[in-house]
């Protein structure tokens, strides 16, 4: 990242490339590309992927300068004492990704370090077999809870906004990202219902965009189509964000919420309407999206139905959440006569 802020000017582009070796200063133009370039690979992680990387990175700085050890470069024998030291406290995904912190501030600063190397792939897979559990997975929370939490939402503005926003997440099947990211350009209004355009998502790296449909409800107080018109004409908005914050007086603010938002907000109605998770299946956004699937399931969706409207790219993965409603309806265990 600081390599990547340094060369946001053409000058200090070609400091750098005369640095690196290269026989002639760059001209204007050619450093102006180089720069926009940078700009575009700073571009290419989530801002949430590079947020967790510089924690992990800081973390991993951490531990070396405690333990003498030089951070840049390092070695794969380093990273697997850092690894056996953290075995105990983080989750095994978490290490993973403290890995590829790692590994990126290596490549970015052109370090070679080898993350197959048995001393961190045998490190990881021993801290697996040793501490390792079950992957932590939101509730799914179904039609029934998207009720549950309906009937705690008064009729202010706060309440106003947040029935829409369950009921948009839930019937999009949307990520908390792409929930915050909408926009009024991007409503399609159609005779049955709306259209959403999805500018961005998590497996859509290149922004290519997904548009999907939400037809209205059999009841005017499920209705995701009702619900979202009825914020946009009581908060008056017209163009830009569509969820936004609502102060306590109900002022309505002109920024977007933040994804976090989306979770604090849940959190906090779910309270109200006596939901409950466990510490494996917690309560969070992502559940709205896993009720979609689990719902659309029961109700006899074809798995290429939910996926076009999910956009899974994987079946495997897709299928993962009608796996888990088939315990509770289905299991072999039910059909034993006891």
């Amino acid at each position: 990242m600081k390599r990547s802020a340094a060369l946001s000017s053409p000058s200090s582009v070609s400091a750098v490339l005369r640095a690196e070796g290269a026989e002639t200063p760059l001209t204007l133009r050619a450093a102006r590309s180089l720069a926009r370039s940078q700009a575009y690979q700073s571009a290419a992680d989530a801002p949430a992927t590079l947020r967790a990387y510089k924690a992990d990175l800081a973390n991993f700085k951490a531990w070396c300068v405690e333990r003498k050890l030089d951070p840049m470069p390092s070695t794969a024998e380093v990273v697997g004492a850092y690894l056996a030291d953290a075995g105990r406290g983080y989750a095994l995904s978490t290490l993973r990704r403290r890995v590829a912190a790692i590994a990126r501030a290596h490549r970015i600063a052109k370090q070679p370090l080898d993350t197959r190397h048995p001393a961190i792939r045998e490190t990881l897979r021993g801290i697996a077999r040793t501490h390792g559990e079950p992957p932590r997975r939101s509730a799914a929370i179904t039609t029934a809870e998207i009720k549950r939490l309906l009937r705690v939402c008064s009729d202010d503005m706060a309440g106003t906004r947040d029935q829409a926003l369950f009921l948009v997440c839930f019937a999009g099947a949307l990520r908390r990202s792409e929930l915050v990211g909408l926009d009024v350009e991007h409503i399609n209004r159609t005779d049955d219902g709306l259209r959403l355009l999805i500018t961005r998502s998590k497996t859509d790296k290149e922004g290519a965009g997904a548009e999907i449909g939400l037809s209205r409800g059999r009841a005017m107080a499920t209705c995701p189509v009702t619900a979202l018109e009825r914020w946009l004409e009581q908060a008056e908005i017209t163009a830009g964000p569509i969820f936004r914050k609502v102060d306590r007086w109900g002022k309505v603010h002109s920024g977007r919420l933040d994804p976090d938002a989306v979770r604090q907000i849940l959190k906090k109605r779910a309270l109200e309407a006596k939901i409950t998770g466990t510490i494996w299946e917690p309560i969070t956004p992502h559940g709205m999206r896993a009720g979609f699937v689990t719902t659309a399931y029961k109700n006899g969706v074809p798995d290429e139905e939910i996926m076009g409207h999910t956009r899974h790219r994987s079946l495997t993965t897709m299928r993962g959440y009608i796996r888990r409603s088939k315990l509770n309806t289905s299991s072999p265990a039910g059909k034993l006569g006891l």
